[in-house]
């Protein structure tokens, strides 16, 4: 097992499961797409749900997860394809694959327990470890190399547009005098010398969150998918995509917003579906979950 998996962890119920399986609205033969597969929970639950003409796309950017989630669905009576990509280079799968529309596709543009909690992967700053925060470990850039080769002003706009944080060029001028950062602790100290202990926690989930962010090129990719999805659903097909953050929310709903304009998509959700009182109890992390939905037309 991974370093930092549990079997609690790998298999923890993933946030809003009712809720996707409703939404998607599956078809026992159809063909369905999780773009950000991970360790399989949302995956897991659509596979059950498909005979033996039916078919998942699976597509992560960490294989370590991808080690474990193809070992978890190799028992599915449905075809199973699984690939180490990122989401948004899907149609060149499809291609790939001799498939051109989809009955369905999900995104859950979360962390999963295993990387927040990992001691080795940097994404938490309550875990003290080397400064990665990469999703896919054979990428070069790693947020240490952000923190340590980025101009002060490049640093400040980082922080501030990818993590909403005001207090930005303050805290990237602590960064910048601290030279070298090299762990997790090097960035945590950083922070505690520019905020009050108030906010400290909120201060630097924005930073980790602006990293983090900025390394894997979050925004980018979810912007290029966003443009060309919609190609790829047959009539009736459905979109599922659960964000954690109002950065995202927000190209999801303007997306979304646009494509409803030029009557390609109709919305599902006119609200975004958060999780139940009862699913934050028992999954705290899905609190800020925010699933949004529709039908192509």
């Amino acid at each position: 097992m991974n370093q930092g998996m549990t079997s609690d962890t790998l298999l923890h119920i993933p946030v809003l499961p009712k809720e996707v399986l409703s939404y998607l609205n599956i078809s026992h033969n159809g063909i369905y797409l999780d773009g950000t597969i991970g360790l399989g929970g949302h995956a897991n639950l659509i596979a059950r749900n498909l005979s033996t003409k039916g078919h998942l796309i699976g597509i992560d950017r960490d294989s370590e997860a991808l080690k474990f989630t193809t070992k978890r669905l190799s028992s599915c009576k449905s075809p199973v394809s699984i690939f180490h990509e990122s989401y948004h280079n899907f149609e060149s799968i499809l291609d790939r694959l001799g498939i051109y529309q989809l009955n369905g596709i999900l995104l859950d543009l979360g962390l999963s327990s295993y990387q927040m909690d990992s001691n080795s992967r940097g994404f938490s700053y309550k875990s003290n470890s080397e400064l990665d925060m990469r999703f896919d470990k054979s990428q070069k850039l790693k947020a240490s190399d952000l923190l340590n080769h980025s101009s002060f002003n490049d640093l400040a706009n980082i922080i501030y547009q990818y993590g909403e944080e005001r207090h930005s060029r303050t805290i990237a001028k602590k960064i910048v005098e601290k030279r070298p950062l090299l762990s997790v602790s090097d960035l945590n100290e950083a922070v505690r010398l520019t905020t009050h202990p108030s906010k400290r926690n909120k201060t630097l989930a924005r930073v980790f969150q602006a990293l983090r962010i900025k390394v894997n090129e979050e925004l980018d990719k979810l912007e290029i998918f966003l443009s060309m999805f919609i190609n790829r659903l047959s009539i009736g097909g459905r979109i599922i995509i659960i964000s954690f953050h109002s950065l995202e929310d927000r190209l999801v709903k303007h997306a979304f917003r646009a494509l409803a304009k030029n009557q390609q998509l109709s919305i599902l959700t006119k609200k975004p579906i958060t999780p139940s009182k009862s699913e934050i109890i028992h999954n705290n992390r899905s609190k800020s979950a925010k699933l949004r939905a529709g039908e192509k037309i």
